[in-house]
């Protein structure tokens, strides 16, 4: 997966700024910022959701913007907000995406089964969409998303309103899916899991890509110990704690 100059304008506000990035097959990568650092405008230019003010991105030979159909079939996005069809079921929903992608039927049931099997989704499959909890529909989102097995899978926040054993759950195929040869893209502010998880890192701030580092190199290079705070001294917030002092403030 690739981007050379990628830049996105609304209006007067510049929100990803000539980026230059490249990520290697079977890498797990972080694409970090605070809010508003352009992470998501990026992954929406790359899959061909949002059209850029300049520059290009692709998969592979395949350029987003002027092979649309062939970046598609090898990517899987599961944005920050979904909307999925809720009035079908988990099956219903999985087994139409895969049709989408042209998977046989055969083909399309074994992994349908085997994604329901280790989300933990197979008791709920035959229920409507709309009764499903946040967790999930995250969940089932996730696996409407790797159905076809994309060569990069990005992930927008994919823990949000997860609960711990999903967390596992997910974080298990995850790194299945990885091992396997194909690439994550993931876009999170929670830093123990980009640590648990992520090979490589790059961190946004106001449009731009300042750095890229495993998390242990982002540690040693900011001298800290935890991912966190690595993070703070990179966009340049450590120093930023607010003081409350008027928690503190004595009514004598």
């Amino acid at each position: 997966m690739w981007a050379r100059g990628l830049t996105r304008d609304f209006g007067k506000n510049r929100a990803v700024d000539s980026l230059d990035l490249t990520i290697q097959p079977g890498e797990f990568y972080g694409l970090l910022g605070p809010n508003g650092a352009g992470k998501t405008t990026t992954i929406k230019m790359i899959v061909g959701l949002l059209r850029p003010t300049a520059g290009t991105a692709g998969i592979g030979e395949y350029e987003t913007w002027k092979t649309p159909i062939e970046v598609k079939r090898r990517i899987g996005v599961l944005p920050e907000e979904f909307n999925l069809y809720e009035r079908l079921t988990g099956t219903e929903l999985l087994d139409f995406t895969a049709a989408l992608h042209g998977l046989s039927r055969e083909m399309a049931r074994e992994r349908r089964d085997e994604l329901l099997e280790l989300l933990d989704l197979q008791e709920s499959a035959t229920r409507i969409i709309a009764d499903y909890s946040r967790g999930m529909k995250k969940k089932l989102a996730l696996a409407a998303a790797i159905i076809h097995s994309p060569d990069v899978l990005f992930l927008d926040e994919p823990f949000e309103g997860v609960d711990a054993v999903s967390s596992r759950l997910i974080r298990t195929l995850l790194r299945r899916y990885t091992e396997s040869g194909a690439t994550v893209v993931f876009s999170s502010h929670v830093m123990a899991l980009v640590e648990q998880l992520c090979s490589r890192i790059g961190i946004m701030t106001a449009g731009r890509l300042i750095i890229e580092a495993s998390p242990d190199e982002l540690r040693e290079r900011f001298d800290v110990l935890s991912m966190e705070d690595a993070f703070l001294r990179a966009v340049g917030a450590a120093e930023t704690e607010p003081g409350l002092e008027w928690l503190r403030a004595s009514s004598g």
